[in-house]
């Protein structure tokens, strides 16, 4: 696979970016970033409590995603999903599967989580076992509070995407996403002060936005130890 070409998502990059700092596993050598499920799994069981999702915007919505993880070749992999071009926010964007909370219906945000991946893949809330919960993350455009929780598979599954809130699967390596062409940090000041925006420029997809976030947490975590 070609990585580092990227892909044709829109992104709102101001004129005044600049280059953020360094892929956090940079010093670690190539060999060491292939990680099996059984070590992922065995990484995540020391990760600090998670932070809770703090609001970026007013009148934001709680929402979850799962960010499914199953092992092939002796190597963990993620899966993501392609959101539509019509879709009323996150258009065409490279995500996890996930959405917005149904109190009346989700006894908790984890359980969202596990509905919605079954409701845009068909994943099934039995094949999923949650080993962990990372840190809550806000958005500003979309205005939600995302929790992330990782779910391991007993092997790739077989999805069924809903094609009004799917338009690809993608089963992505974790050593093609700790790639050293693959990921970039910007700075977009004054836009995001402070804040790294995220980018993971596969062979013909782009991950960024609060999906990056949460994928640069994790492997931060799992290949950092941080």
């Amino acid at each position: 696979m070609v990585l580092g070409t990227g892909g044709k998502q829109q992104i709102p990059r101001p004129p005044s970016y600049r280059l953020g700092e360094p892929a956090p596993w940079q010093d670690v050598p190539p060999e060491m970033r292939r990680l099996s499920l059984a070590e992922v799994r065995l990484r995540l069981a020391d990760l600090p409590p998670a932070k809770e999702a703090v609001a970026r915007a007013e009148n934001s919505t709680a929402a979850a995603v799962l960010v499914p993880m199953y092992e092939e070749d002796g190597e963990a992999h993620v899966v993501f999903i392609k959101r539509p071009d019509d879709m009323p926010s996150h258009k065409g964007e490279i995500a996890f599967p996930g959405g917005k909370a149904e109190p009346k219906i989700d006894r908790d945000l984890e359980a969202t989580a596990l509905r919605e991946a079954k409701e845009e893949v068909g994943l099934d809330p039995n094949d999923v076992e949650i080993v962990a919960q990372l840190d809550g993350l806000g958005t500003v455009a979309s205005r939600f509070t995302i929790t992330p929780f990782v779910g391991l598979l007993d092997q790739r599954p077989t999805l069924t995407p809903n094609p009004r809130e799917v338009t690809r699967t993608l089963f992505v390596p974790l050593t093609d996403l700790l790639d050293d062409v693959v990921y970039r940090e910007e700075r977009w000041d004054p836009w995001l002060e402070g804040l790294g925006v995220h980018f993971y420029e596969l062979h013909d997809e782009t991950v960024w936005g609060a999906t990056a976030r949460i994928l640069t947490n994790l492997l931060t975590h799992l290949i950092v130890g941080r």
